[in-house]
C-alpha cells in the first residue's frame, strides 16, 4: 500500500466520521450515521493496519473523545466496535505507550479546549485554534519533525482534518 492509498483512508476517514457526527447531532438519522461510521470505522483500522504512525493517530482519537465524554451515540459505538474487531482480527500494531499517550492527551486537549475556549476567552486566535483542533495537528507535526513519525502522516493527517471541515461544509450546504 502506498502513501497515496493511506492518504486516501484518511481522507474517508475524517469524511465520513464527521458527517455520520453530523447526520446524528443534527438530523438524529441513527441508521445513515450508524453506515458511514461502519465506513470510517473500516478506512480508520485499515490505516491502523497499514501503518503504525496511522494506528497512534486513530487510536488516540477515539481513547480522547472517550476521555472528553464526546462519545454521544451508538453510532460512535458502532464506529469503534468496527474499528477494534478489525484491528483485533489483523493484529493489533505493537505501539510505544509513551508515544501513544502524547497523542491521547494532544487529542484530549483539542476536545475540552473545543467545547470549552469559547466560554471562557473572546480571543479570536484561541478560539480558532481550537475550533479546528490544532493541538494534535501540532503534536503530529513534532512527532515528525523529530522522527518519531514520518513526515507523510502528517500530510495525511492534514488531509484527514481538511476532509473532516469539508464534510461539514457540505452537511451544512444540503440541510
Amino acid at each position: 500500500m502506498s502513501y497515496i492509498i493511506l492518504a486516501l483512508l484518511f481522507i474517508l476517514s475524517g469524511f465520513f466520521m464527521k458527517y455520520s457526527d453530523d447526520l446524528y447531532d443534527e438530523n438524529n438519522d441513527l441508521t445513515f450515521a450508524s453506515v458511514l461510521g461502519v465506513v470510517c470505522g473500516i478506512a480508520s483500522a485499515l490505516a491502523a493496519i497499514y501503518s503504525s504512525d496511522a494506528a497512534y493517530i486513530f487510536m488516540a482519537i477515539p481513547i480522547g473523545n472517550f476521555l472528553a465524554l464526546k462519545i454521544d451515540g451508538i453510532h460512535h459505538i458502532i464506529t469503534l466496535i468496527v474499528f477494534i474487531v478489525m484491528l483485533l482480527i489483523a493484529g493489533v500494531p505493537e505501539l510505544n505507550l509513551v508515544v501513544l499517550l502524547i497523542c491521547i492527551l494532544g487529542t484530549l486537549l483539542d476536545e475540552v479546549g473545543h467545547e470549552l475556549i469559547h466560554k471562557i476567552t473572546q480571543n479570536k486566535f484561541l478560539n480558532l485554534f481550537f475550533e479546528y483542533r490544532f493541538v494534535l495537528k501540532i503534536v503530529i507535526l513534532l512527532l515528525a519533525a523529530y522522527g518519531v513519525f514520518d513526515i507523510w502522516i502528517f500530510v495525511c493527517f492534514l488531509l484527514f482534518e481538511i476532509s473532516y471541515v469539508f464534510a461539514g461544509i457540505i452537511f451544512e450546504s444540503l440541510n
